[in-house]
């Protein structure tokens, strides 16, 4: 096995995470196998499962309202998930190595709070922490919050950009230098500056002395999901992970290229930020076995109900009374803010309702398909299909040919949907040389090649520890 990729580089070391799959409708929540989405045995099987893998990291993605819609709660997949750092404390104390990385939202947060509760689940995990940046699009949200609404779309990143840049403040105001380790007395200060900050911004305006010092790894991973263009450039500027959405090896190196090129201009290289696209897979004994097992699969993620309901986020009406296995409605969508699917993600996809009812009856005409079959059709998610071997194949083509840098897993069932693909693809990837047998260090920094934040000037992390109890 050759050890050089066609370019003459070294092969790319892969990175793999699992998304715990809730809060949305990937999860085949009716099948037999599927366990609970609450109760803590699911998240210690499958973060164990990861662990056992060898897996860069598990991702808690985050919602903070139930679904609504029609007037109603949309209760055709997951809803609800326990609190993120409830859980990710908990799994802490369960695992070793395995990253812990939560979804947590920038619009209706502050940047003491989150700051001090991911400082201290760095400090509880042993350096294993990261933050996922997200904003809020919606007032729909924002009603649960006393300033629900508050914020224009048009400065969500505004507001992101400042409440990160806020935090590493607050993060980066013990330096490492100013507390050592007594073997009797714990951590103490050796400098009355330490966790000094002051703020002074458009969003924030704050000061004070921020209670946790300096975590293991410096400070938390921080990662950011979002495909447009200002978000690109966010993640360029401050993000050191970020989710990608493109499966395929076009899409995936122009994503992957258009991002690295832009970190330079931020003084920053290429490794500094690893590009992560979240990927379903099926697998099967054979590629064909796995084909079908992808087409039953895809049938349950969407039901009839749940093709009425998605067509209804395009046509911005209500569609209860057409036949999901008839043909797509003849009338045209409603113009304007769509009052239907609130507080549904997908309705962001469609800025244009009107281009996109034109595409899908095209398509629909052309295929012949009813109103289900298109949106199977349209919402494709397996981005990996086929046997162990022809999934491991993929993976590490799309790493190689620089598609992504590693990906993150969305299995159809929990708490076991891991399980195959740790037991039969891993050892694949471990065997063609691109994935580690074991893990070679403690933190997620260590886990993802990334540097300690401020390492020059905190010395030596590993020294102050070893003075510890």
């Amino acid at each position: 096995m050759s050890t050089h990729r066609a370019d003459g580089k070294p092969l790319k070391q892969i990175h793999l995470a699992a998304h715990f799959p809730g809060v949305n409708n990937t999860t085949v929540w009716t099948d037999p196998a599927a366990g609970s989405h609450i109760e803590f045995d699911s998240f210690v099987h499958f973060a164990r499962t990861a662990e056992r893998a060898k897996f860069d990291f598990l991702f808690l993605a985050e919602g903070l309202r139930l679904r609504e819609q029609g007037g109603k709660i949309y209760d055709l997949d997951v809803v609800g998930r326990p609190d993120t750092f409830t859980v990710l404390a908990a799994l802490a104390a369960v695992t070793e190595h395995l990253g812990l990385t939560g979804t947590i939202n920038s619009t209706f947060n502050e940047p003491y709070e989150v700051a001090r509760q991911f400082a201290s689940l760095d400090h509880l995990s042993g350096g294993r922490a990261a933050w996922n940046v997200v904003t809020s699009w919606d007032a729909f949200t924002g009603e649960n919050f006393r300033r629900g609404g508050f914020l224009p779309r048009e400065d969500r990143y505004t507001r992101a950009r400042e409440f990160l840049e806020t935090a590493t403040e607050l993060f980066d105001s013990w330096d490492g230098t100013e507390i050592a380790a007594d073997p009797a007395a714990g951590v103490f200060l050796r400098d009355a500056r330490a966790g000094a900050f002051a703020h002074r911004g458009q969003h924030f305006d704050i000061e004070g002395r921020f209670n946790v010092p300096r975590s293991p790894q410096g400070r938390p991973v921080f990662f950011q999901a979002g495909d447009s263009d200002e978000g690109r450039e966010f993640a360029a500027a401050r993000a050191e992970a970020i989710f990608g959405r493109y499966g395929t090896l076009e899409e995936g190196r122009a994503f992957y290229a258009d991002v690295k090129d832009r970190l330079p201009r931020y003084g920053r290289r290429p490794e500094e930020l690893k590009i992560l696209p979240a990927a379903t897979f099926v697998l099967g004994d054979t590629d064909a076995e796995a084909r079908e097992l992808a087409h039953e699969v895809r049938r349950a993620q969407v039901s009839g109900q749940t093709a009425i309901k998605y067509l209804e986020h395009v046509w911005n009406r209500d569609l209860s009374a057409y036949d999901p296995d008839g043909p797509l409605p003849e009338t045209d969508p409603v113009p304007g803010e769509n009052t239907v699917a609130l507080g549904r993600a997908s309705v962001r996809q469609f800025r244009d309702p009107f281009s996109t009812a034109r595409e899908w009856r095209a398509l629909a005409e052309a295929k012949n398909l009813s109103i289900r079959e298109l949106v199977i059709a349209t919402t494709a998610r397996q981005t990996f299909t086929g046997s162990p071997a022809t999934v491991a194949d993929s993976i590490d083509t799309l790493v190689q040919q620089d598609a992504a840098d590693g990906f993150i897993l969305v299995p159809h069932l929990t708490p076991g949907g891991l399980d195959a693909f740790a037991e039969t693809v891993v050892p694949l990837l471990q065997e063609r040389g691109v994935f580690r047998t074991e893990y070679t260090g403690t933190t997620l920094r260590d886990h993802l090649g990334l540097a300690v934040p401020g390492a020059q000037r905190s010395g030596e992390r590993t020294d102050r520890r070893a003075t510890a109890p």
